[in-house]
Parts: structure tokens; sequence; C-alpha cells
């Protein structure tokens, strides 16, 4: 038997218009990240916005990945990750990751990295960053929710990070 508070979750997923559930969900707010990694060819990246601190000692923050997806990937297998934080002005940078590449070309291309200690890019031209080591996961959903140490971080300027809501909190 199916509860009437897990009714309105369902019928959300499969109907056209935005229902009440999903337009509340989507003005949960968060913040606008590219996530970078290294994987067998170079480095990777997308734009993230399910990130979150979630402690203080050691600091941690969850990143949560779609599961099956390359990156989620190079995290495991390169033990670690970097959010570079976005602003207003380096939010022009998220567009490199939206764009489909030739084989051989990548969004990184056109962008100025630095490398972090532990190797991996983060955007120079973003507010700042943090590098994270992975130290667990855990799935939930349909999404596979990182958790890592922030080893380091700097800010490049001063400024407010971006925030993001969405119209519907069920989708992209």
């Amino acid at each position: 038997m199916v509860a009437a508070c897990e009714v309105a979750y369902i019928l959300s997923m499969s109907e056209a218009e935005i229902t009440p559930l999903a337009q509340a969900l989507g003005r949960v707010s968060s913040g606008l990240y590219v996530v970078t990694s290294v994987g067998p060819s170079g480095p990777l990246g997308f734009v993230g916005s399910f990130v979150s601190q979630v402690g203080f000692e050691p600091p941690t923050v969850s990143l949560a990945i779609a599961d099956g997806r390359d990156h989620l990937t190079s995290i495991r297998e390169h033990g670690h990750f970097g959010l570079s934080i976005l602003d207003g002005e380096s939010s022009k940078l998220m567009g490199a990751f939206f764009k489909k590449y030739e084989e051989g070309l990548s969004p990184f291309d056109s962008l100025e990295l630095t490398e972090t200690e532990c190797g991996v890019p983060v955007l120079s031209g973003a507010l700042g960053y943090l590098t994270c080591k992975l130290t667990s996961e855990h799935k939930p959903c349909e999404h596979v929710v990182v958790f890592g140490e922030v080893l380091d971080g700097k800010m490049f300027r001063e400024g407010d990070p971006l925030s993001h809501v969405r119209k519907n909190g069920l989708s992209y």
C-alpha cells in the first residue's frame, strides 16, 4: 500500500506540469560549482549544484553525482576532487561545460587552470576553490552522494558565490 504522502511524489514524476511539491522542492537553494577530477586522459569536470558542507572537524562536504557518470568513476579512482566556487564574475565559465566537444577536445582547453597539491585542476577564474579527499559514499537514489574531507582551499578574490534555485525540484 502506498501512503498518501508518497502519492504526491509518484504523480509528480509522471505529470507534464510542475506539481506544487516539485515547485517547493525546487526552491531549496544551492550554490553553483565546477566539480573537477582527473581521468585517464586528463581533467574532467561538470557543473554541480548538489554540494553542501556537512561537517567542521574535519571540514567535510557532500557532493551528489548521477550514478554511472565518468566523473564519479574518476573521483573514485583518483581519490580527490576539486570544487571551483562560482560567482557572478566567473559564471560565464560554466558555458564550457554545457557544450559538446569533438573527440580529443575538452572544456579545459580554453580555461586557465590552477593545479592543487593533490593534482586536481581548479578554475583560476573562479571565486575560489576547495580540494577534497574522497572519504565515503552513499547511494540513496539515482545520485551517489560522495563525502570529501576538505584538504585545501583558497579565495582568488572577494565576492559572493552564485546561488541557484530550480523551477522543478524533481528534475534538472
